[in-house]
């Protein structure tokens, strides 16, 4: 198996909407964000995976070494191999990957965020940064698009918190500032408990509509120019929002099940958002 093979491998058995956003892509670009995708995958499952905080910690640094070795163009791993060439062609800068890291190690460090400042770093580390190398990847003309970049993935991060709320919650870790459950009356043992309720309603409706403004920030920013170089980034935006907009419809019932869009439908999503910006 190739490097390459092994990053689509990583990517397709993800189930991310990510992946659907990528099949528009031209190869090199399409192959360039796998392998980027791919390393995202690879440290997220070291810290949700690995249940010993030590190995997971230990694990973490060895991934810092490998982003050494893919800049120094001696990688070990399938996805640092993968990443070589792909650094070459994009020049793609290596503090992006160590902050992806230090957004993964952040799990490790706390499972609590005392107000939206906190989780905003955290959203920035995991989420923005990669958005930032999406976008060298997809190439912009102005340097705004990078503002469009980070607000679209502070949205994209948001969406998954509010979906994920039990799942996270199964881990030990509530994303939800603490400042706002107290303010909506919402307990942590609530949250741990899987407990749906009119207070925990209006606590996720609030971090919707915070989402909701990001999406539309971040739209507000792209500039024309960039728009059809974007379009992958579009069709994420797309496809997280209508899942957004399904949590809604649904009353946030995201403790008595995991809502998410078919195969089927994110890929009519992106056909659709992909021909809307040729």
């Amino acid at each position: 198996m190739t490097p390459q093979q092994y990053c689509r491998d990583k990517a397709a058995k993800s189930g991310s909407s990510f992946y659907y956003s990528f099949l528009f892509l031209p190869p090199a670009k399409r192959n360039a964000i796998t392998a980027v995708y791919a390393f995202c995958r690879e440290v997220d499952d070291t810290v949700d995976e690995i249940a010993d905080l030590d190995v997971a910690s230990k694990t973490l640094d060895w991934w810092r070494q490998e982003i050494h070795a893919v800049f120094s163009g001696e990688p070990n791993h399938p996805v640092g191999k993968a990443l070589v060439d792909v650094i070459a062609e994009f020049g793609l800068n290596d503090a992006y990957f160590y902050e992806i890291i230090d957004g993964m190690a952040m799990d490790l460090q706390q499972s609590r965020y005392p107000a939206f400042k906190h989780l905003a770093l955290y959203c920035y580390r995991v989420a923005s940064v990669v958005g930032l190398l999406s976008a060298e990847i997809f190439g912009y003309q102005d340097r705004q698009t990078l503002k469009f970049a980070e607000k679209l993935g502070l949205a994209l991060q948001l969406t998954n918190i509010i979906r994920d709320v039990r799942e996270d919650a199964e881990r030990g870790r509530i994303y939800l500032p603490q400042d706002e459950m107290t303010r909506f009356n919402v307990s942590e043992q609530s949250i741990l408990m899987a407990e749906s309720s009119d207070a925990l309603k209006a606590l996720l409706n609030y971090q919707a509509q915070r989402a909701y403004q990001y999406y539309d920030e971040a739209m507000q920013l792209l500039p024309d120019v960039d728009r059809s170089n974007q379009k992958t980034a579009l069709i994420m935006a797309a496809i997280y929002r209508r899942t957004l907009d399904e949590i809604v419809a649904d009353d946030f019932q995201v403790m008595r099940h995991r809502l998410s869009l078919t195969p089927l439908r994110k890929l009519w999503i992106a056909w659709r958002t992909a021909r809307q910006y040729r």
